[in-house]
């Protein structure tokens, strides 16, 4: 039988060749055998935690066995599993353990201590399952949630989980928009197999491959390297890296065939001598999260004459969305291709009418990719998910995923990314809310208004830029309030959402016709002032 559930695609390739290595981190191998076993071990485990169907397993690790291992384990057992991006600070972990109504978290005994504040607003959770042991001492009488160990529970008797069905929630991936907090995507196991199988199709991907996991597990693309793998029982080798060397380190390591980054760590990559070895074994190198550079790209295709480069584009909502074939890229370098296997992309105008070729409108994506909505927030889920308009594709009703983003198609059918509707931020990879990053400024309380906003960055995608006005009672100049303020950033946040520029301005900040602050009249100020690049600096 084809996999249909998610967990299926480590099940059957463990029937068919169960000594094959599946992943490899640190030196150690394990193989496909093992890993189901595990996956099957710790559903089990789960279930015996009570874990419901469609309860709410989050992961917040770096890339491990145990990661993997959780994931797929949550959705074996009928759950859905939430992956948590380790880079985030507790804060950021509490509002997705909150917002998700996650049960149960699996985590590191060093993570969980972070984590004491937090789970006050965390109603929902009841178990935590720690990879490591833990000192009863350490754990509050006081707590209202049950600590358990990670071998603890692999010995629990395993058994089949909750029946579920391919069109069932398997995976709540959280992505930053343009408003609020982070929003979690709903997906289901149908996405994410047939996304598995779409992209494995068209890299060509065999089971003699070796994919490197870069990008988190937490990324619609980084968790895709470990779905592609195991759809055709190919192995990942797990990567935590400090610096882009050691991106090189391991490919030439590993014997790596397939590598998936975004634009920043390319660039970087790019300016890197590489291993002559590398260009030995790699077949093909894959972007995604953003236009690649012409220049770096022929810098790479220069390192690396035989192999295949793909340029890719992907939306969280729908799991993935278009590649563009190697033999175009270099005819077509701007181009983000067409549609991948068994998805359509079409270009809408707001009439719903389809645009004429190299027309703008908005990209909008049909079939079994697009995801279920957004988690607990049907209002965002109504204004993205849409039934597609009468003769856009679809002979009866369909919802389909308006991206919001504004391409155009070429007479031969190319797509072309132009820009985004909404103000979201995408930098280094990561797609960071502007309101997100007002809110922790306000939290300081040394600011009296502020706006967040990216402006273009040839490296990074965008550079993050705060205006901020000082608060009431500030008795510091600007260039003293700005330095605190960046050092309460840093407490308070990720690195990848830190402003690249802090402007101090007096008096209000410019508003929009219904009140609120006009960040856009703002960006376009720099912009004129500035231009492109020049943001990248604490001012």
């Amino acid at each position: 039988m084809q996999p249909f559930l998610l967990h299926h695609l480590i099940s059957s390739t463990a029937a068919r060749t169960p000594d094959a290595p599946a992943l490899r981190m640190n030196g150690e191998t394990l193989d496909y055998g093992r890993l189901a076993h595990a996956v099957e071990a710790l559903g089990g485990g789960l279930l015996r935690l009570g874990l419901a169907r469609g309860a709410r397993v989050a992961v917040w690790l770096d890339k491990r066995f145990e990661t993997v291992i959780a994931c797929f384990a949550a959705a074996a057992a009928g759950g859905v599993f939430v992956p948590v991006n380790p880079v985030l600070k507790p804060a950021q972990v509490g509002h997705i353990l909150a917002d998700s109504g996650a049960h149960t978290l699996v985590t590191s005994p060093e993570r969980f201590a972070t984590l004491a504040e937090t789970f006050a607003a965390c109603s929902e959770l009841r178990h935590i399952v720690l990879t490591g042991g833990v000192e009863q001492t350490n754990i509050h009488a006081d707590q209202a949630v049950a600590v358990h160990i990670w071998d603890d529970l692999l010995s629990a008797a395993s058994g089949g989980g909750h029946r579920v069905i391919d069109a069932d929630m398997t995976a709540i991936l959280y992505t930053s928009g343009s408003t609020g907090l982070p929003k979690g995507v709903a997906l289901s196991h149908r996405n994410m197999v047939a996304g598995a199988q779409s992209v494995a199709h068209y890299l060509e991907n065999r089971a003699d491959d070796v994919l490197l996991a870069a990008l988190p597990l937490s990324f619609d693309a980084g968790f895709s390297q470990l779905t592609t793998a195991f759809a055709v029982g190919a192995r990942v080798a797990l990567l935590n890296y400090l610096l882009p060397r050691d991106v090189l380190k391991a490919m030439e390591r590993e014997r790596v065939t397939g590598l998936t980054a975004v634009p920043p760590l390319w660039i970087q990559l790019a300016q890197l001598t590489w291993p002559p070895g590398i260009g030995e074994h790699l077949r093909y190198f894959a972007n995604t999260g953003g236009h690649l550079p012409r220049a770096t790209l022929e810098r790479l295709r220069a390192n690396l004459p035989v192999a295949r480069p793909y340029l890719m584009y992907g939306l969280t909502e729908a799991f993935r969305a278009t590649f563009l074939p190697p033999e175009e890229a270099a005819r077509r370098p701007d181009s983000i291709g067409k549609a991948i296997p068994n998805a359509e992309v079409l270009v809408l105008r707001e009439d719903g009418g389809e645009c004429a070729p190299n027309e703008p409108g908005e990209l909008v994506q049909r079939g079994a990719l697009v995801g279920l909505g957004y988690w607990n927030d049907p209002e965002r889920t109504a204004e993205r998910y849409r039934p597609l308009p009468a003769g856009a594709g679809a002979a009866l009703p369909e919802i389909a995923v308006f991206s919001g983003d504004t391409v155009r198609r070429d007479e031969d059918g190319f797509l072309y990314f132009i820009g985004r509707r909404d103000e979201t931020i995408k930098t280094s990879g990561y797609r960071v809310s502007p309101a997100e990053i007002e809110e922790i400024l306000y939290a300081t309380r040394l600011v009296g208004e502020c706006a967040a906003f990216g402006l273009p960055h040839s490296i990074l995608g965008h550079s993050i830029v705060a205006v901020v006005t000082p608060a009431a009672g500030n008795i510091y100049d600007d260039d003293i309030l700005v330095a605190a303020i960046m050092a309460e950033c840093r407490v308070r946040m990720p690195s990848y959402m830190l402003p690249s520029r802090i402007d101090v301005r007096a008096g209000m900040l410019p508003r929009t016709p219904n009140g609120k602050i006009d960040r856009k009249a703002l960006s376009g100020e720099l912009w004129k002032m500035d231009g492109c690049d020049t943001a990248i600096r604490v001012k």
